[in-house]
């Protein structure tokens, strides 16, 4: 089940507010009640093509996004460094959320700016020292992130909190895929169509479960939050004014353009 967030166009006769719905395979939207991710599925009467709305971030954590570092071999190398015993944690601000289409917005004080593709865990429910065979009772679904970082702050400032964490800086989309299977999927990059990231999720060191279980024993998950789970080899700079585009097998692709350099 494909899970939206959308605002209805004009002429959809929905109102502007954001809505929740699930998409169809004819590729109209149900319209849902209320958030999933707190009162569950509840599908309403109203019905809206896809081209009658705007895409919007299927979440936005009301907590706090969890990202792992260096969770491709590959990419630890290319970043200097080995493969780590336990996963690498940070946290990345919810106001980094973008959305499917919108801009990334190059800051004034970064030189530049890099694409990492990631897949995303969507939490559904309160959970603490979540055991490794339970995972998938606390997952609500998975979608595409990019993490996005100014690889010149985060070596200037010796952690990644700056670097990772301007506003629109973690664009999320274009849904929430709530019958996901991570295993071998591909998982590629693109900057103007040309393919700069190309792996599998098979190669992550530490698998979902892994993770689940031991970010939720450092800290209480709620309902919303959101993890991103790592990025493969190949990361590099977005151009200015370029479409960069991060795709999953199963998840489908989310696009985004990159503003012009301040």
């Amino acid at each position: 089940m494909r899970v939206v967030r959308f605002s209805p166009l004009p002429d959809a006769g929905l109102g502007s507010d954001p809505l929740y719905g699930i998409l169809e395979e004819d590729n109209s939207i149900t319209v849902i009640t209320g958030d999933p991710i707190y009162q569950g599925i509840q599908k309403t009467a109203a019905k809206l093509e896809l081209t009658k709305v705007r895409l919007l971030a299927p979440v936005i954590p009301r907590s706090k996004i969890v990202a792992i570092g260096k969770n491709y071999a590959d990419h630890a190398a290319e970043m200097g460094g080995v493969v780590p015993d336990e996963p690498i944690i940070f946290i990345k601000p919810n106001t980094t959320v973008a959305g499917p289409g919108d801009t990334i917005v190059w800051p004034a004080m970064a030189p530049s700016i890099d694409y990492e593709a990631e897949l995303a865990i969507v939490i559904g429910r309160v959970c603490k020292e979540v055991p490794v065979e339970r995972v998938n009772d606390v997952i609500f679904g998975y979608t595409l992130a990019n993490d996005v970082t100014s690889r010149e702050l985060q070596k200037r400032d010796g952690q990644w909190t700056r670097a990772k964490g301007f506003d629109t800086f973690c664009p999320l989309g274009p849904w929430i895929e709530t019958e996901f299977l991570p295993g071998n999927q591909r998982i590629t990059t693109t900057v103007n169509g040309e393919i700069k990231q190309d792996a599998h999720l098979s190669d992550m060191i530490f698998k979902v479960p892994e993770i689940i279980n031991f970010v939720s024993s450092v800290m209480t998950l709620l309902p919303g939050d959101v993890i991103i789970t790592g990025t493969p080899a190949g990361i590099g700079p977005m151009p200015e004014k370029s479409t960069v585009a991060v795709s999953i097998e199963g998840l489908g692709q989310l696009t985004n353009k990159v503003s012009a350099r301040p």
